[in-house]
């Protein structure tokens, strides 16, 4: 019911913080020294991966059981109209990025969406975010 829309700009990435203790903030500076790794990010998100990779299979089937939309998913005002027309609600369920247009209202949104369980990120205006608050997991 809710198509893709490849039209959406979106980062493909997001930033995070992490801390280190000294010790392994150090060996990573040693191995980007040594010429292992460019830099520590780049140590980081390698370690990242590889971890991603030895639990590649866990997070197929978590995706599958849980019914996940897996990738971007973007809700226009068109697509939330229609089904609020249809009398339904969406269980907004994605790992990846789920984004809510930005012309569409907290009234819409409160209409619409019952719920939202995002394992990644979700962009949606300020006041859309606020009115779905007590509905986001």
């Amino acid at each position: 019911m809710i198509a893709q829309e490849k039209s959406v700009k979106v980062s493909e990435s997001e930033k995070i913080t992490i801390n280190l203790g000294l010790i392994d903030l150090g060996q990573i500076d040693l191995l980007v020294q040594e010429g292992f790794y460019s830099n520590r990010t780049d140590l980081i998100r390698t370690a990242i991966r590889n971890q991603l990779q030895t639990h590649a299979e866990v997070v197929k089937q978590t995706v599958a059981r849980k019914s996940l939309v897996l990738g971007l998913q973007h809700y226009s005002r068109a697509d939330l109209e229609a089904v609020r027309a249809a009398g339904h609600t969406l269980q907004i369920q994605v790992l990846g990025l789920a984004s809510i247009g930005n012309d569409v209202t907290p009234e819409l949104a409160l209409a619409t969406i019952d719920s939202v369980t995002v394992l990644g990120a979700l962009h949606a205006s300020t006041a859309v975010k606020a009115a779905l608050a007590g509905r986001i997991h």
